[in-house]
């Protein structure tokens, strides 16, 4: 969110921001695992043979990109709407941070995996969300209930386009694979672009938490908006249990009953994230808004929130910074343990990746307060620091 120039910038909202800061932590739980557990890989549906500890890590991550593209909507609308009695569009702002976070994706994220792929260029999630941004851009312009319309209807509906396929070559492969349909884009010279996060359903994210704005409007009460938060949460759990429990709708791969309870539930968990199937989005979204619910109603009584808060006000700050530290400290390893699985450094067990991550964040922390202070103070005449 942007405040609005003035001797009265409307605040930002620290459940937000404490929620993007979640996202954050988590995002660096999974870059500690890409980074130094790559001799596991976990597939997408999860695979079922790996162990329990490795499937819930990964899935905890899986909160990551939907929460915070469906926040990035969001705040999208609160920038259109910064005070009960004004409105301003959102198009230039978000045409102009889409192409930026667009940009970071080319350059800086393929420096930090030129390591391992130096002849791919692989286009996630910055870019996709960017792409969203952009095409928001547009779409806001668009009555609000069309907006919320064409969320839900790509949302709930982009499953029914499973069986279109285009194989390389075919007419329609490209755009195809940038909307629905992961894979290989193409090549630029010695260069393959690969892109892992169609557009399309996260596109329909982005609406509907532009659509979601309204509850965060400084007309709606506190406990009015935990009441829609807990209920739509709950609505969106309620379908998934129905529609997985099912195996009517929402996922290509059924459930089954396994060996044990805990595989069992790994089966029922056990959802595609490239695209984002209607599942994972009903559980990840639904939890996410009990979550946001949930933090307006404790924040004040839980004192490590405000530290997490730190984190999701300079997201994009922190994001790029902590894949570059990441870098660094895995070239330090290498160099004193050599390779340990292949030829690559890497960890021994999952209990190691969470260690990483939390000394990762520790070693963040201070960073990113004093960048979030720095911010704070200095946005309305730095223009730039909105971008982070």
């Amino acid at each position: 969110m942007k405040a609005v120039s003035g001797e009265n910038p409307p605040a930002r909202i620290a459940s937000i921001d404490i929620v993007r800061g979640l996202v954050i932590l988590l995002m660096m739980l999974d870059h500690v695992r890409e980074r130094f557990y790559m001799h596991v890989r976990t597939g997408d549906p999860i695979h079922d043979h790996i162990d329990p500890d490795l499937f819930f890590t990964r899935f905890l991550t899986h909160f990551c990109a939907p929460i915070f593209i469906f926040l990035a909507g969001l705040s999208a609308w609160l920038y259109a709407h910064p005070r009960p009695d004004e409105q301003r569009s959102p198009s230039g702002f978000l045409f102009k941070r889409g192409l930026v976070i667009i940009a970071i994706e080319v350059v800086l994220y393929y420096f930090v995996w030129v390591d391992s792929y130096p002849s791919f260029l692989f286009l996630q999630v910055l870019f996709t969300i960017g792409a969203c941004m952009v095409l928001l851009a547009g779409a806001c312009r668009l009555n609000y209930w069309w907006i919320g319309g064409l969320g839900f209807l790509i949302v709930f509906g982009h499953n029914l386009l499973e069986p279109i396929h285009f194989e390389p070559g075919e007419f329609g492969y490209i755009p195809w694979t940038i909307l629905h349909d992961p894979g290989e884009l193409g090549q630029i010279g010695p260069l393959t672009i690969s892109l892992s996060y169609p557009v399309l359903p996260w596109f329909g994210v982005i609406l509907l938490g532009y659509f979601a704005g309204p509850l965060y409007a400084r007309v709606m009460t506190v406990s009015t908006r935990r009441k829609y938060l807990v209920g739509i949460g709950l609505a969106c759990l309620a379908l998934l249990l129905l529609l997985r429990g099912l195996n009517l709708y929402g996922e290509t791969l059924p459930w089954t009953v396994q060996d044990d309870v805990v595989r069992t539930l790994m089966s029922f968990l056990n959802y595609t994230k490239y695209p984002p199937s209607l599942d994972f989005l009903l559980v990840t979204l639904g939890i996410g808004l009990l979550v946001l619910a949930w933090i307006e109603s404790f924040r004040s009584s839980i004192k490590i929130l405000d530290a997490i808060r730190d984190f999701g006000s300079v997201p994009m700050f922190i994001y790029i910074l902590h894949l570059y530290v990441l870098l660094v400290a895995y070239w330090i390893l290498y160099l004193l343990f050599g390779p340990t699985h292949g030829d690559r450094f890497g960890l021994d067990g999952v209990g190691s990746i969470w260690v990483g991550a939390i000394l990762l964040i520790l070693v963040h922390y201070p960073i990113a307060k004093y960048f979030a202070t720095y911010k704070h103070n200095n946005k309305h005449r730095r223009p730039w620091l909105s971008y982070l």
